[in-house]
């Protein structure tokens, strides 16, 4: 996915725990993983802002973009390495 999400860092940053940042957004620490670990699929503004209120930033803090060049470049040497291994 070409959006990058860097809570971890913000929260590294803040020395907080993930339950900590669930807690006072007002979510689950599962749903927090999701988002943290880049699975969701979408994140609510509501979110989003209580997210930069908490951890005193801006939404770029915790959104970035990046090309899908470099993914499609890993996908198809990961695809090469499962080939070669698959003709032994």
């Amino acid at each position: 996915m070409p959006i990058a999400v860097d809570v971890d860092v913000m929260l590294a940053r803040r020395k907080m725990s993930v339950g900590e940042l669930a807690d006072r957004v007002g979510i689950t620490p599962a749903n927090l993983a999701v988002l943290k670990n880049g699975r969701a699929k979408a994140v609510r503004f509501a979110t989003l802002a209580a997210l930069c209120e908490v951890l005193d930033c801006q939404p770029g803090d915790l959104l970035r973009w990046e090309p899908e060049e470099a993914e499609d470049a890993e996908d198809a040497e990961d695809a090469a390495d499962a080939e070669d291994a698959a003709d032994g």
